[in-house]
């Protein structure tokens, strides 16, 4: 087994420090390593709608300052006394939810809802730094033929659409709505695809993400202008007029949840991704009871469901070269300019921060 490499005393990470002002760039100490964890060279680290929200002050960060980035890939460059699976120089990407593997949700496969959870980026140091430590059950190995980049952005995006079409129970010969692509309605569309859905439709009100949708093998449908019932009558004329099986909602406004789950054929699934702090009106009879419909939320991901997605990008069903559209360097000037477009959905499909 190769040695720990030599280490410097601090490294460069962009911090939270205020909910609400911009992110710093910070000298800060290389973390220090548990006997059961493995260091991590971070090359690369996407930047997600989710950093907008931290940054903002709408999802609580603790304890600040923090390190943001939950999407993290590198190699690892040191490992605890205790590590037995991973070994120096492994390439990986980093499951993001730090759990305590014995509580009654982990026991049960609900590692999410662990009780003692912690997730990088957002309740322990994340990835937007050069180096990172994790437990060694959270380094994912990474296949050679897919890059730190794509590793990186599996670890939120991609995973976040499995778990979502997971939930929503989609299976071959399904119809499926993805309503919003931008990195996560990139992968979900091609996931679901790679699950045996019949159709895919992309709906989304930006057409240069639009075309790349259907470069990807969706029906594009640019629903800017329309009413969420008029939105629901456009799906239903690409499918017969029965509508999707399955809607995953990636955008988190409510225009866009009744969208999705106005979409739905007779016994169909809207899955609920985005995040929203509005209510959202809903016609029980019509949206729900009539048709059996069912209004699902899905968060954040399972282990094994990374260890599928690297399976995929191995294979080819998954790529993200034209989802990973640009790059910044380690500096809260660049992050906190992609942040400030996203914000105002104005970003590319999706950007990662290479230290």
């Amino acid at each position: 087994m190769a040695e720990n490499a030599t280490l410097p005393a601090t490294m460069r990470a962009v911090r939270l420090v205020v909910p609400g002002q911009p992110v710093e760039l910070h000298d800060v100490p290389v973390p220090p390593l548990g006997p059961s964890e493995v260091l991590v060279q971070v090359r690369a680290a996407g930047i997600c709608h989710s950093d907008v929200h931290y940054r903002a002050g709408r999802s609580r960060v603790e304890p600040l300052p923090l390190t943001l980035g939950h999407e993290v890939a590198g190699e690892i460059v040191a490992v605890g006394a205790s590590v037995t699976s991973r070994a120096v120089g492994d390439r990986v990407c980093l499951h993001y939810l730090v759990i305590c593997g014995h509580c009654v949700h982990c026991a049960a496969g609900r590692e999410q809802f662990c009780t003692t959870g912690l997730m990088l980026g957002h309740f322990t140091d994340g990835g937007w730094a050069e180096y990172i430590a994790v437990p060694e059950r959270n380094a994912v190995r990474l296949p050679d033929s897919v890059s730190f980049e794509h590793g990186a952005v599996m670890m939120c995006s991609s995973s976040t659409s499995l778990h979502a079409l997971r939930k929503g129970r989609c299976a071959p010969g399904d119809q499926v709505l993805v309503v919003g692509v931008g990195g996560l309605g990139m992968s979900a569309i091609q996931i679901a695809r790679e699950l045996g859905a019949s159709r895919v439709i992309a709906a989304d009100r930006d057409d240069a993400k639009l075309a790349l949708a259907a470069r990807l093998g969706a029906i594009p449908l640019n629903v800017s202008g329309l009413s969420p019932a008029e939105g629901a009558a456009a799906v239903r004329a690409l499918t017969d007029g029965r509508g999707v099986d399955v809607a995953v909602e990636l955008v988190g406004h409510g225009d866009t949840v009744q969208l999705a789950l106005k979409s739905v054929a007779p016994l169909g699934r809207a899955v609920v991704v985005g995040l929203n702090d509005v209510p959202v009106p809903i016609d029980s009879y019509r949206d729900l009871i009539g048709t059996e419909a069912e209004l699902i939320g899905s968060n954040d991901h399972l282990l094994g469901e990374l260890e599928e997605l690297t399976a995929m990008a191995a294979r080819g069903a998954l790529v993200l070269s034209d989802v990973v559209t640009h790059r910044v360097g380690l500096d809260a000037d660049a992050i906190n300019g992609v942040l400030d477009a996203l914000e105002q959905h104005r970003a590319p499909v999706r950007t990662v921060v290479v230290p």
